[in-house]
């Protein structure tokens, strides 16, 4: 398997896995929170219903990028959007939920995106761009 091709599935599998989570958030929200790793949740479904948006964004980003062939914005983005799990590892963490949801769910989430973003960065190392000026009259 090509490092390309390893990389685009990576990337389609991280965006499916996410758009499938937020979407669980959307329909049947507090069956999902309590796999997040915190102790307790918001009864309103509100507040869960915004990070089911945000884990559906997260995934269409990516497929958008994909889709137009924006691979190195799309390495770009992946490394961006490792923020996220790290930043929801951080919060179960400092928030007294589980080190094991932390780490084992949201910290190897954020590796493995990662990692993605290397693969793929990886792939335009040394390459140079080509610049297309304007047309002009």
């Amino acid at each position: 398997m090509t490092s390309t091709k390893l990389a685009n599935g990576l990337a389609i599998l991280l965006a499916l896995a996410i758009i499938g989570i937020g979407l669980g958030y959307l329909i049947a929200p507090h069956s999902l929170a309590s796999g997040f790793g915190l102790p307790a949740w918001p009864q309103d479904t509100g507040f869960l219903a915004v990070k089911g948006i945000r884990d559906i964004m997260s995934g269409l980003v990516v497929l958008a990028l994909l889709a137009a062939g924006q691979r190195r914005a799309l390495a770009i983005a992946l490394a961006v959007v490792a923020v996220v799990p790290a930043g929801d590892m951080v919060i179960v963490l400092s928030h007294s939920g589980s080190p094991g949801t932390a780490f084992g769910v949201h910290g190897a989430t954020a590796a493995l995106v990662l990692a993605t973003a290397f693969l793929i960065h990886n792939q335009y190392r040394g390459r140079t761009e080509t610049v297309v000026a304007p047309a002009t009259s």
